[in-house]
């Protein structure tokens, strides 16, 4: 069972910069694809961005790229976000996920295309 312990939320003004880490144990996390959701008060779950087994392959929801980085060591078994120039619309709980065993597109926008998720951590963004 893949268990994702996620850190790193928090509170920071418009325009600032946070980092989200999100450490997987109890699986094989060098052959899983990663990707991150977040969710606003009364929004549906939305997609943030994904990242392949290797690293070399990354994919953005369109309203957070440019802003946003995913990234990942699979030597210490997390995934990070960092997130740039953050606004109010930001203000969501970011969750992690993962796709187990995956080598295929990283086009992983959809929740339903994830095995594990993260207990989520709130991220509010003050203007």
């Amino acid at each position: 069972q893949v268990q994702l312990v996620e850190s790193g939320g928090g509170l920071v003004q418009a325009g600032g910069s946070l980092r989200r880490a999100c450490a997987a144990s109890g699986g094989t996390f060098s052959t899983d694809a990663m990707g991150w959701f977040r969710q606003a008060p009364g929004k549906e779950r939305e997609f943030v961005a994904a990242i392949s087994w290797s690293g070399r392959t990354t994919y953005y929801g369109d309203s957070v790229k440019g802003r946003f980085t995913i990234s990942r060591s699979n030597a210490k078994t997390t995934v990070y976000l960092q997130l740039n120039s953050l606004q109010p619309a930001d203000t969501a709980v970011y969750y992690c996920a993962a796709r187990r065993s995956y080598s295929g597109s990283v086009t992983l926008s959809q929740a339903y295309e994830y095995d594990s998720w993260g207990q989520g951590t709130q991220v509010t963004v003050s203007s």
